[in-house]
């Protein structure tokens, strides 16, 4: 009786634009996640964990034509969601199309609906479906190391916190927390929701099968998971400490918090996206900055031509910072060619600024 406005005008994300209220971005989210909360199959990937470039064994992926096709839709919803989830803003997509956020499809609408940065508000996980944790349990391959769990959670954290407009993190994300796959903890207790803020106590991951109201159907994915995934202190403090850099870079950076799209579209670009770019690589420009989403489980090489001869360096809170794989990262002048490890998301800053 109220769908598409039948009886007054409803608080949608499209109709929300321009009021300086942001809506959740689902797009973004999905993209980085892979699927949605309400596939049958949990194991259906996403950019952060491992479509195409790190598939596990579930039929729902597709082919590897199908997955490479899909991945790379997803990088051009993730690049909409880098720019505030702006309607208007105009970038080359991954068929190297000249398009506006809103004409990049997301489930048959515009992924792109913002009139300005603080109309979308980006995240990863909330209150409601699994938490980050617990999708990439059911996502990443069986056999994924802990310690590359912590670093593709920080990486999907990142999209969001990196991105123009608000963005949350669900309480504990950076800390890995779990619910025990539940997805729909409200009345399930502290046994599932508790946040574990000693790591000596885990994550929470492994309490058990989550109960049965929200989650019987994916019991049978869950099983085999709840005994042989684990999270320690040097994975839950490293992903915290890194997530923590990330936010620094965010709230001292003006770059983060432009204020309308004429300066969006100004001052950030993506310059290798086209026919041509990385699978599972997002190379974002913004001002005198330069960010590398690898999410790949190899090191990856970008080259943009027209910075050879510009000096760049990791940004210094990086450098200085709590990750010693993202400070492997480097850069050549002479050839404008940023390199990135595996599984990492780094930003370069111009030297001298």
């Amino acid at each position: 009786e109220v769908a598409d406005d039948a009886r007054f005008p409803q608080a949608t994300q499209k109709n929300m634009a321009g009021t300086g209220i942001a809506t959740f971005s689902d797009r973004a989210r999905d993209a980085v996640r892979g699927g949605t909360p309400f596939d049958a199959d949990p194991g259906v990937q996403g950019f952060a964990s491992g479509l195409y470039t790190d598939p596990n064994t579930s039929p729902a992926n597709g082919t590897r034509q199908e997955q490479k096709a899909r991945l790379l839709h997803y990088q051009d919803l993730i690049k909409v969601g880098l720019t505030g989830n702006l309607a208007e803003y105009q970038f080359t997509d991954s068929a190297g199309r000249r398009v506006t956020g809103a004409q990049v499809d997301y489930n048959g609408a515009p992924a792109g609906y913002a009139d300005a940065p603080g109309d979308a508000l980006a995240y990863t996980d909330a209150h409601d479906n699994e938490s980050l944790f617990d999708a990439l349990a059911y996502k990443l391959p069986k056999d994924t190391s802990a310690g590359d769990r912590a670093r593709m959670q920080v990486l999907a954290m990142a999209t969001a916190a990196l991105s123009q407009g608000p963005a949350l993190s669900q309480a504990g994300s950076d800390l890995l927390r779990s619910k025990s796959l539940d997805r729909n903890s409200f009345d399930s207790g502290d046994w599932f929701n508790a946040i574990h803020w000693d790591c000596a106590d885990g994550n929470g991951f492994g309490r058990g099968l989550p109960p049965a109201a929200d989650n019987r159907s994916k019991w049978d994915y869950a099983r085999p998971l709840l005994t042989g995934i684990k999270a320690g202190c040097p994975q839950i403090t490293g992903a915290s400490a890194a997530y923590r850099d990330l936010l620094k870079i965010r709230t001292t950076d003006k770059a983060f918090s432009l204020a309308t799209t004429a300066q969006v579209q100004d001052r950030l670009s993506f310059p290798l996206s086209g026919q041509d770019e990385t699978p599972g690589v997002i190379t974002m420009k913004l001002g005198d900055l330069i960010v590398v989403f690898n999410a790949t489980p190899h090191q990856q090489e970008q080259r943009l031509d027209a910075l050879a001869g510009t000096p760049y360096t990791l940004h210094p809170v990086q450098a200085t910072g709590s990750d010693d794989t993202v400070k492997s990262s480097s850069y050549t002048a002479a050839t404008g060619t940023f390199t990135v490890p595996a599984r990492t998301v780094a930003v370069f800053t111009r030297a001298g600024n």
